[in-house]
């Protein structure tokens, strides 16, 4: 299979393009060139100016190139996603794009965005998604910034329900692993809030759950949660953990009663998606011990 994976050469890419290449595929990343990888020491590259977030347009040589998957690993907003949908609808067979469990209503809720009840239980792929938009417009000091026009609810109406490229959109946990949030601060610094819960999901699992989307043919149209099959408590993660001088957060403006756990029961049914890293591993590998 031919892979186009858009940007790949951060946190996640490096482990997604080194599992399609290792699988025996033909990976090409289109990124600026302004970050390798190590782990990316075989796989083909197209750098590029364009390639710059939000990536609004693409070269004519990278269009003329045969793929079958677009994998985007940094849509952020609706013209970026739309901008892809038109460049390669009629190019390529499928569009397989990273989202973001902060589309879901319930962390509209946590966060003080909207009012309204707790949402009790797991966020399937079905729960409500937040009818506020621009999550994190307040903080950006210029249009131009990422937190202004960042909105993934408007990535995902962009790409899916058009017939011209199928599109599979995975709604991400919070990573961890080694190169990203290695010092667990999303875990420790929620120690004062013990009883809540927050999907995670190490590197590795993670790249292997859009691995998996981007190759399975039945994913095609499809919405997954991707994460661990159980998410712990704050208080149950910390029993796994060494103690650590890192700060709480600031609870202000935060609802805790809100849960943020995502039900992985589809990936896992419909794709067959099983950890290969497990969660002590995931741990150790993280910090090193």
């Amino acid at each position: 299979m031919r892979v186009l994976i858009i940007g790949g050469t951060g946190f996640i890419g490096p482990y997604v393009a080194r599992e399609l290449h290792d699988g025996g595929h033909d990976v090409m990343l289109f990124h600026r060139g302004e970050h390798e990888s190590d782990l990316l020491p075989r796989v083909r590259h197209f750098r590029s100016p364009q390639a710059a977030m939000p990536v609004l347009s693409f070269p004519e040589d990278l269009l003329r190139l045969p793929f079958e998957i677009l994998l985007h690993m940094i849509p952020m907003g609706e013209a970026d996603a739309r901008a892809a949908v038109q460049a390669f609808a009629g190019r390529t067979q499928r569009l397989v794009l990273l989202s973001s469990g902060d589309v879901y209503r319930a962390y509209g809720r946590f966060t003080g965005m909207e009012p309204g009840p707790v949402e009790e239980g797991l966020l399937t792929e079905d729960s409500p998604l937040r009818n506020t938009l621009y999550p994190y417009r307040s903080s950006a000091k210029s249009p131009d910034e990422l937190n202004y026009y960042y909105e993934k609810i408007l990535v995902e109406h962009e790409v899916l329900g058009q017939a011209e490229l199928p599109a599979t959109v995975l709604r991400l946990p919070k990573v961890y692993g080694p190169g990203g949030n290695a010092n667990l601060a999303t875990i420790y610094g929620f120690r004062d809030h013990p009883g809540w819960r927050w999907t995670h999901g190490y590197v590795e699992n993670v790249a292997g759950a859009i691995v998996l989307a981007a190759l399975h043919p039945a994913a095609a149209t499809r919405i997954y949660n991707v994460g661990e099959a159980y998410t712990p408590t704050m208080g149950e993660r910390l029993k796994h953990l060494p103690p650590c001088a890192l700060p709480s957060v600031d609870p202000k403006g935060y609802d805790f009663r809100h849960d943020i756990a995502y039900d992985t029961t589809r990936i896992r049914k419909e794709l067959g998606y099983t950890e290969t890293v497990s969660y002590e591993e995931g741990l150790k590998r993280t910090l090193r011990v």
